[in-house]
């Protein structure tokens, strides 16, 4: 699957991203490692987490490289899908939640 506003990721992007800031690409890639590893969460936990955040961060790259991490690590279909639906009631609940900011600013409600 190609999407023209989202151009693929090539190894010259790695290498050009590396021959910037080396010190850089080490420190996040040793964080990545560290992150995804087993602990108190096993990876297809961390794995399904990262799919959620991926939808709500809207990143397409993001995206596909952590839906087929959740599935290299047999995460199902209906487990990947119901962690993007756990995502949506955040995002969507997070509106609800900060409506009371609006209630407070619209006052006593004796207006329509």
């Amino acid at each position: 699957m190609s999407d023209l506003r989202f151009p693929r990721a090539t190894k010259a992007h790695a290498d050009r991203r590396r021959a910037l800031t080396p010190e850089a690409e080490d420190a996040f890639r040793a964080f990545s490692k560290a992150v995804f590893a087993e602990g108190a969460l096993d990876a297809r936990t961390k794995q399904l987490i990262a799919v959620a955040v991926a939808h709500v961060t809207q990143c397409p790259w993001c995206i596909e490289g952590h839906v087929k991490a959740a599935r290299r690590e047999g995460a199902s279909d209906r487990a990947v899908m119901e962690a993007i639906w756990v995502a949506a009631e955040m995002r969507a609940g997070a509106a609800y939640a900060h409506s009371v900011k609006t209630l407070d600013l619209l006052g006593d409600g004796t207006t329509d």
